[in-house]
């Protein structure tokens, strides 16, 4: 199977099913969502997160690195493998978020309250979670992970499903960038950072203040327009921007 299409594979495989990690993650564990809110993570409407998806296939060329270490012990070798994968992960969790507050003005996770944080983007702690699932992915999916390719490819229905899911997803970040625009340009106008979850929060709550049915795959649907609610939460944002100024 060509290279690229095994990444395919892996990029779907790893975008939904972190997704739906984040999602238990943020409604069982997150100190953000004391309520216990289900929460729609990442900017896109649909169940995929890209991040996890780059990460899957960043874990799958890496792990296939490891016969370079062959000199070394195994246990050794696999320290490093998964020292490596960490720190390539945080990395790519450094550059999404350094890239959506420097170019969008938007933070879509915030780690400002962790030990070791820099910039609230990335923290010791989440770096050794990534270690961890670095760990998990190579004893529990990579060894079978190139037989169940090669059974997928052979597959047309699935192929077919995957062409489905990438044309969707195109469209979906079509979409999301156009609500990140809007964003942006209210950021850059009122000189603020803007938290992704907040809006989704705020919008989430108006609708059930008017008893209006909230949907999780729309988080951004609202009868008033995403401008105003960023002007209902001018104040907020302000403040936040002062604070900061001020120290």
């Amino acid at each position: 199977m060509s290279f690229f299409l095994v990444l395919a594979f892996l990029f779907f495989i790893g975008s939904s099913f972190g997704w739906c990690l984040e999602v238990l993650f943020r409604r069982f564990f997150s100190k953000n969502n004391p309520e216990r809110k289900w929460i729609n993570p990442g900017f896109c409407t649909g169940p995929y997160l890209p991040l996890y998806g780059f990460g899957l296939s960043l874990l799958y060329v890496i792990a296939i690195q490891e016969r370079h270490l062959s000199g070394l012990s195994p246990w050794a070798s696999k320290l490093i493998l998964f020292a490596v994968m960490a720190i390539c992960m945080t990395v790519i969790e450094y550059l999404a978020g350094i890239l959506s507050l420097k170019v969008y003005k938007v933070r879509l996770w915030d780690y400002s309250n962790e030990w070791g944080n820099i910039q609230g983007i990335i923290c010791p702690k989440f770096s050794l979670a990534w270690a961890v699932l670095g760990a998990m992915y190579y004893f529990l999916i990579h060894p079978y992970i190139l037989d169940a390719l090669s059974w997928l490819a052979r597959n047309l229905a699935f192929s077919f499903f995957i062409g489905v899911f990438y044309g969707v997803f195109i469209i979906d970040v079509v979409h999301a960038t156009q609500i990140i625009s809007k964003i942006k340009a209210f950021a850059e106008e009122n000189d603020v950072i803007v938290r992704f979850e907040a809006i989704k929060a705020n919008i989430r709550d108006r609708r059930q203040e008017a008893r209006k049915k909230y949907r999780f795959f729309q988080p951004f649907k609202t009868d008033l327009g995403i401008n105003e609610h960023l002007r209902m939460m001018k104040d907020q944002f302000e403040k936040r921007i002062r604070a900061k100024r001020s120290k």
